[in-house]
């Protein structure tokens, strides 16, 4: 594993111009180089399909489950494939009990499909959504864990607000759940790969990631962990790989009523996607090799320059505390200006806009250079 000290920028890996700054991975993350030539050879492969062996519907999978178990110490058994955070929201939602009068917590602003979900369920069973405000001082997991209490059913939250990159402290969140009897339902979307995370620390019930952001991975690809108190409960869809015997073919219509072992029965229909996951098994070797505590330092090293210079100018910034080491909120006061993005994205610095936040979110392939020429561009337009 990469060593704190000599870890470095990665820009060489990716296919990202001299003249482009791209500060946008909590948008969207660029593939390497590498991981698309596989995805190419991937989509090459259909023009021949009867080279396509029963063992490609389950190796490559496999593999990508047991890259992501090693990523937040599970077992390969744990991880189940999804398509979408939605997916595997659906999923929690199926296999958690909700009593008519509990409670679900949330955090304001959050991500909507870790809201949706729960409204429904809420709905469903005449129980209450609870949103937990703001908090002025930027400390969500003190309000958190002040709120969680014996009428708490289910904590959704994650780990980094994808908002502003503003911190939740996911092991006191598990600890209090715990002790409170709360199932906790983790979106870590914003979050995993590039900021350590364990679930035999935190031990959550759900944890869901999907790959097109800081997993550098394709856009519909992603993981759900499911603890294994939970591994024997109803997934969303029945589908036949999922099924004890699949890997042989000819026996699929000795119709099977126990599933394979573990998480897969949650895995979506086709979880094979002979074309994305050797993509997203490329990305996962590199973030593993790399490793989340080598890459969560360097990336704090250029979330504390932003957040200094962008106090310098007079912007609010979270608190070292509690914001993230790679994503963060520039807060203007009324809101951002308007046009600001657009009049950045003509000097080819690309940023997000969220709420009255400019959403700036660094990844491996960013160094301090591209920091001042946001901070160059901030200076001229404001």
């Amino acid at each position: 594993m990469t060593s704190r000290s000599v870890f470095t920028c990665k820009k060489h890996l990716f296919d990202i111009p001299e003249h482009v700054t791209y500060l946008n991975a909590a948008y969207m993350s660029p593939i390497m180089k590498e991981a698309v030539i596989m995805g190419q050879q991937s989509v090459a492969r259909k023009l021949h399909p009867w080279e396509t062996d029963i063992s490609d519907f389950f190796d490559p999978p496999d593999r990508a489950s047991t890259l992501m178990a090693d990523m937040i110490g599970a077992r390969p058994r744990d991880i189940a494939l999804i398509p979408s955070v939605s997916y595997g929201m659906a999923t929690a939602v199926r296999n958690l009990p909700l009593s008519a009068g509990q409670k679900i917590l949330v955090l304001a602003d959050q991500f909507p499909s870790h809201i949706y979900p729960w409204q429904e369920m809420a709905k469903a069973h005449q129980a209450q959504v609870v949103t937990i405000p703001r908090p002025q001082n930027g400390d969500w997991t003190a309000y958190l864990c002040d709120a969680i209490d014996q009428d708490v059913a289910i904590v959704a939250c994650p780990n980094a607000h994808w908002t502003d990159g503003s911190r939740v402290d996911l092991v006191k969140v598990g600890q209090t759940c715990r002790k409170n009897g709360a199932a906790l339902v983790l979106d870590l979307t914003q979050s995993l790969g590039v900021m350590p995370f364990s679930v035999r620390d935190v031990d959550p019930d759900f944890m869901i990631a999907v790959t097109y952001k800081w997993l550098l991975g394709p856009y519909s690809y992603g993981f759900l962990y499911v603890a294994p108190r939970h591994q024997n409960g109803v997934p969303v869809e029945e589908n036949w790989i999922a099924r004890k015997g699949s890997e042989d073919f000819a026996r699929l219509v000795d119709y099977q009523p126990e599933y394979r072992p573990g998480a897969d029965r949650f895995s979506v229909g086709e979880r094979s996607n002979f074309m994305l996951t050797p993509i997203a098994i490329h990305a996962l070797e590199m973030l593993n090799e790399w490793g989340a505590d080598a890459i969560a330092t360097y990336l704090s090293g250029l979330t504390d320059m932003i957040a200094d210079k962008a106090q310098d100018m007079g912007l609010k910034v979270a608190d070292k505390a509690h914001r993230s080491p790679h994503l963060i909120g520039l807060d203007f006061k009324g809101g951002a200006q308007g046009g600001l993005r657009d009049s950045l994205a003509a000097r080819n610095i690309f940023v997000s806009v969220r709420g009255h936040s400019i959403r700036v979110a660094a990844h491996v392939y960013n160094d301090q250079q591209d920091v001042e020429k946001l901070f160059s561009a901030l200076e001229d337009l404001l």
